[in-house]
């Protein structure tokens, strides 16, 4: 009999440890969303001329206009994380000389990808920066 109790313990004790260890995988692997997103910046939209830009040093990204309308850059190169300076027409790496375009578009590399966007909402003549 006393190896039958030993038996269902380990038994018990491994189904424990199992779901256990199941919940702290699945706590893990799924992304936790507050369902609120959080605002970089904010600016009137007066603020950015036609074909000019509003920097937010502090935060590491730029408020372009053009022809199309309002769009948010990040400053960050996207090859090693050097902060990116603008240029009249450029956007360009002080570290490894990547460049990009007022799009963000890489121009000459080390840098591969494209610089981050960032939504924007345009409301009642002021825009809000959000960082999803």
């Amino acid at each position: 009999m006393e190896n039958l109790s030993q038996s269902r313990r380990s038994f018990i004790t491994t189904l424990t440890l199992l779901l256990a260890s199941g919940v702290l995988l699945v706590r893990y692997l799924i992304p936790r969303t507050s369902g609120t997103r959080r605002v970089l910046a904010t600016a009137a939209a007066a603020d950015v001329p036609l074909n000019g830009a509003l920097l937010f040093r502090d935060e590491r990204l730029i408020l372009m206009r053009d022809n199309s309308g309002f769009y948010v850059l990040s400053l960050i190169c996207t090859h090693l994380g050097c902060t990116v300076t603008v240029t009249e027409d450029t956007l360009a790496c002080p570290c490894h000389g990547s460049r990009f375009d007022r799009q963000g578009m890489v121009l000459t590399g080390p840098a591969t990808l494209p610089l981050k966007r960032f939504k924007l909402v345009e409301q009642n003549g002021g825009i809000t920066v959000y960082d999803s």
